[in-house]
């Protein structure tokens, strides 16, 4: 069976976004420290149109996703604020060609219809829950693996919930004081993890652990301050 990996950014006091997110702001204020050392990589340059960058240790980690079928996020990753979609909804924070080039499946608890954007990007927004949107997401990934992609509340539903398979941390070396905390709440009593790989870069340290033992039974799923998760889906 394929894999459920989880990757992302965090300060070096735990935060993987910043205070006051909006549209403005989508990572919180200061949140976008967190990814200046992919920001100067010309792999991911090139990608996103743009000239220049360098090539470092952090490159190879870049190009790991070649495996990837599928990615999960939550509603606040993909934005659009809470409630009902609208008359005219919310499209992402990417425009019409996002980076991702895979079907996306979206955790939300309001229904709408797929939204096929330019690449091979499909957003479908599930409102079955975090399983259903993973069984989603591996048969779309055809024996890949799936990653699980920014969210810290999205993130901590699956590993309380004994989904993830592995974590990869991009460690940077900031301090945002307060934001969205990843690992917080007693829903991840019990979880045991192995380090199996650190790699050192200009501006942040990658970090991947194998999920060994998974939460404790009957822990409480969810958020911040122990709060169960909705049994609907991750976000609103």
């Amino acid at each position: 069976m394929s894999k459920l990996q989880y990757s992302v950014s965090m300060s070096l006091d735990g935060f993987v976004a910043g205070p006051d997110q909006s549209v403005d702001h989508p990572l919180g204020v200061g949140g976008d420290l967190l990814h200046t050392w992919l920001r100067s990589l010309a792999a991911w340059r090139e990608e996103a149109g743009l000239e220049g960058g360098e090539t470092n240790a952090s490159t190879a980690v870049l190009e790991e996703d070649d495996n990837d079928g599928a990615v999960i996020m939550g509603r606040n990753m993909f934005g659009g604020g809470p409630g009902p979609w609208g008359e005219d909804p919310w499209t992402g924070w990417w425009g019409d060609n996002p980076p991702f080039h895979l079907p996306v499946f979206v955790l939300t608890q309001h229904e709408r219809a797929p939204l096929e954007l330019q690449g091979g990007t499909t957003f479908t927004f599930v409102t079955g829950g975090i399983e259903a949107a993973l069984d989603l997401a591996r048969r779309a990934a055809d024996g890949k693996d799936v990653t699980l992609s920014g969210g810290g509340s999205t993130a901590r539903q699956y590993l309380a919930a004994g989904l993830i398979d592995e974590i990869n941390i991009h460690l940077v070396p900031v301090l945002l004081g307060q934001g969205v905390r990843l690992f917080d709440g007693p829903g991840l009593t019990g979880v045991k993890l192995e380090q199996v790989r650190a790699i050192e870069a200009p501006g942040v340290t990658h970090l991947r652990y194998r999920v060994t033992t998974r939460a404790r039974p009957g822990a409480p799923r969810g958020g911040a301050a122990g709060k169960p998760a909705a049994p609907r889906a991750a976000g609103d």
